[in-house]
């Protein structure tokens, strides 16, 4: 599990830098789980570090594979100094332990939420899970082990949660694309949905 953690670490310092912070949130019954902090210009990323310690398992697995399986680790990607976005340590966290706790796979496409606004006066309360291999390459690991995929995380709103479940993810993001939607904007409105 060190080992893993390592080598994941060392590809999110290849891609981003060093990071400028870290907190670690432990929840009971889970693996600890580290958000870093990276700053590029105007832009902060927040990284998880923890979550591709463990194999995803297929909930309707009897057993968990503890060698195979899908790996990933979350990240997110904001315009800094616009709100006070360092709040999202924790939902983060949160995010990353869904699937120890609740035994789901995270792929691209999924929505994840956590009930509450992200950040202190945030739009969002969920994001969408977007593909991986664009910010940061997926780091191969030796074979049995999948590899682990760094999923870019997309806020939405509450409107645009609802209208992705009826419409689909493709569709969300088409429409995103279309309008010319900031999606690093922390505090951006819905996108137009007709």
């Amino acid at each position: 599990m060190g080992e893993v953690l390592a080598l994941v670490e060392a590809r999110l310092r290849t891609a981003l830098g060093d990071p400028d912070a870290r907190a670690a949130v432990t929840f009971l019954g889970t693996d600890r789980i580290e958000v870093l902090r990276f700053v590029d210009g105007d832009l902060v990323r927040y990284a998880t570090l923890g979550m591709s310690a463990q194999p995803m398992a297929d909930p309707t697995s009897a057993l968990a594979d503890p060698v195979k399986g899908p790996r990933a680790e979350l990240v997110l990607t904001v315009r800094g100094g616009l709100a006070d976005t360092d709040k999202v340590l924790r939902p983060l966290a949160v995010l990353a332990a869904t699937p120890q706790v609740e035994g789901v796979v995270v792929a691209p496409g999924a929505s994840l939420d956590v009930g509450d606004p992200l950040w202190p006066g945030a739009p969002f309360s969920s994001v969408l899970v977007a593909e991986s291999g664009g910010l940061v390459e997926d780091l191969e690991l030796d074979a049995p082990m999948d590899p682990v995929r760094f999923l870019p995380l997309l806020p939405m709103t509450s409107n645009e949660a609802a209208w992705k479940r009826v419409h689909g993810a493709q569709a969300l993001e088409e429409r995103w694309l279309a309008r010319g939607t900031d999606l690093r904007d922390p505090l951006r409105r819905s996108v137009e949905l007709d």
